[in-house]
């Protein structure tokens, strides 16, 4: 008996089965080709690293303070503009890479998870097939027997 269903795996098995999900600690462009842009991404990754702290902000923000007493004696004028360039510029810097350091973990962690699921349904999908096929194979000799048994062949399926 021909088979009911020819199975075609799909082209994304293969790089599932290969691979793991991309992380942000991939697309630094530590292994890239070109010398300065592993370079400046080496840099780059190093700057981050130390002004992305919330011990920076503490710095920066000690440093900002230092100059508060100036500006109140200029007047109102000068301590909007302290609190705009130096304070604010200064103290959030550092606290906005934090948080976006703990979103990148975030998401890293998301697409791990994603991945994971996807290959929970890939090998569930596997097991799936299998049953199908043992299915096809109970079904094709249950008709081969009550062919013999009938005596005549079965007539073909539409």
């Amino acid at each position: 008996m021909s088979t009911i269903y020819q199975y075609m795996r799909h082209p994304r098995h293969a790089e599932l089965r290969a691979g793991r999900p991309v992380t942000t600690r991939d697309l630094r462009n530590l292994n890239h080709p070109n010398p300065i842009v592993r370079f400046n991404a080496r840099v780059g990754l190093k700057v981050t690293l130390i002004v992305g702290t919330m011990w920076c902000a503490y710095l920066f923000s000690v440093i900002a303070l230092i100059a508060l007493p100036s500006a109140i004696k200029q007047g109102i004028f000068f301590v909007v503009v302290w609190i705009s360039s130096s304070f604010l510029q200064l103290v959030l810097l550092p606290i906005i890479i934090v948080g976006q350091n703990i979103q990148a973990a975030t998401a890293d962690k998301r697409a791990e998870d994603t991945y994971k699921d996807a290959e929970a349904v890939l090998r569930e999908s596997e097991e799936i097939q299998n049953h199908l096929l043992a299915q096809d194979t109970a079904i094709a000799e249950i008709i081969d027997r009550l062919e013999r048994f009938m005596g005549q062949p079965a007539p073909p399926s539409p």
